[in-house]
């Protein structure tokens, strides 16, 4: 939009001073201070002009480079960012993982423990007495 307004505005300024060129080359008497010359007015103020435009287009290209290189800066540091929180991701789900199994080890003793002494219930219980329901000697299962 812009580029667009500027080169409609420097094209306005070409055709006025095409239409106008006589009055851009004629001589007039300009005050130096310490002299008078005769120059073409027009032309000196046609030349100010484009001098004001490079001028100005330096400057848009200068800050447009420096946009360019925070927002480079900015996203080198949002990835770096975006890495380590990635790296502490994975490391939360490693523990996760390593406290899930020591937790499923530790259920599978308990369980192990708690068959091994519902055997040996069982063992006992047939030894004295053949005859007894084995139901009645299990004890409950723990939560």
């Amino acid at each position: 939009m812009v580029r667009a307004l500027v080169f409609v505005v420097l094209a306005v300024v070409a055709l006025f001073a095409l239409a106008n060129w006589g009055a851009f080359t004629a001589l007039a008497p300009l005050s130096l201070g310490v002299t008078t010359v005769q120059a073409p007015l027009g032309l000196i103020m046609l030349g100010l002009v484009v001098f004001v435009c490079v001028l100005f287009t330096a400057w848009m290209i200068t800050m447009q480079a420096a946009a360019l290189l925070e927002a480079r800066r900015q996203t080198k540091a949002l990835q770096a960012q975006r890495d380590l929180a990635d790296r502490a991701e994975a490391s939360r789900f490693t523990e996760l993982r390593a406290d899930l199994m020591a937790r499923l080890d530790e259920m599978a003793n308990a369980n192990a423990a708690y068959f091994g002494q519902l055997e040996d219930r069982l063992e006992r219980a047939q030894r004295l007495s053949p005859q007894a329901d084995s139901s009645e000697l299990a004890p409950p299962m723990p939560r």
